[in-house]
C-alpha cells in the first residue's frame, strides 16, 4: 500500500507539474514543446496541459487541439529520423528506457505491412507513440504514409479532447480530479493491454 501511494503521489506530482504551465504566459509554447517532445523521446503526454489550457479558454479549445496535433506530428518526424539515422546511438536507448524491446522486435518483422493501423493505434492509445515513430524510421516506412497515419491518429485523440472540453468544460476537470487514482490505474492497464495487442498482433 505504501508503494502504491508513493507511485500515485509521483504520478500526481507529474500531472500537477504539467498543469502549472497553463497558469503562465508560456502555456501555449509549453503545449507545443511538450507535444513535439513526447512524440520522439519525452515520457509525459501533453493531454493534461491541453485540457487545462482548453478549460481556461474554452473558446480556443479546438485551436489548442490543432496546435497539439501539429506539434506532435512534427515531433514524430524527429522520432522517424532517430530510427532512420540515429538508432544505434539514440533510438536504442529510448526503446530501452520504455522497456519496449519486445514490442519493437515484434513490430519490425511486419511493420510496413501494417504500418498505417499500427501508427494510428499508437497515436490514439496510451502506448508510447515514440516507439512507433522510431520503428517507422528503422523500417524506412514511406514518409507520406507515416505522416498521414500520424495526423489521423493524433488528430482524433487531441481533437476529441478539445471538442469534449469545448462542449462540457469544468465537469470534465472535476471528474478527473475526483477519480485521478482510478484513471491512473486505468491508463496503466490500457498501456499494458496495448503493448500486448501490438506484440501478439505482429
Amino acid at each position: 500500500m505504501a508503494l502504491y501511494r508513493k507511485i500515485m503521489d509521483f504520478v500526481r506530482s507529474m500531472y500537477d507539474w504539467v498543469l502549472h504551465w497553463a497558469d503562465t504566459k508560456y502555456g501555449t509554447p509549453a503545449l507545443i514543446t511538450l507535444s513535439f517532445a513526447e512524440s520522439s523521446f519525452f515520457p509525459i503526454p501533453p493531454d493534461p496541459l491541453l485540457m487545462a489550457l482548453a478549460l481556461g479558454k474554452r473558446s480556443k479549445a479546438i485551436h489548442f487541439a490543432v496546435y497539439c496535433t501539429l506539434a506532435s506530428v512534427i515531433g514524430g518526424i524527429l522520432g522517424y529520423y532517430i530510427g532512420f539515422a540515429l538508432f544505434e546511438t539514440v533510438g536504442q536507448q529510448i526503446i530501452d528506457f520504455y522497456n519496449g524491446q519486445a514490442v519493437f522486435d515484434s513490430l519490425q518483422t511486419k511493420f510496413n505491412d501494417h504500418s498505417v493501423i499500427a501508427i494510428i493505434i499508437a497515436a490514439i492509445t496510451p502506448i508510447p507513440y515514440k516507439i512507433f515513430t522510431i520503428t517507422a524510421g528503422v523500417c524506412k516506412t514511406d514518409i507520406v504514409t507515416f505522416l498521414v497515419a500520424s495526423l489521423v491518429g493524433r488528430g482524433f485523440r487531441f481533437g476529441a479532447e478539445g471538442v469534449l472540453i469545448k462542449l462540457f468544460g469544468d465537469p470534465i476537470k472535476n471528474w478527473i480530479d475526483k477519480y485521478f487514482d482510478k484513471l491512473a490505474i486505468l491508463f496503466a492497464v490500457l498501456l499494458i493491454l496495448g503493448f500486448a495487442v501490438i506484440k501478439y498482433a505482429f
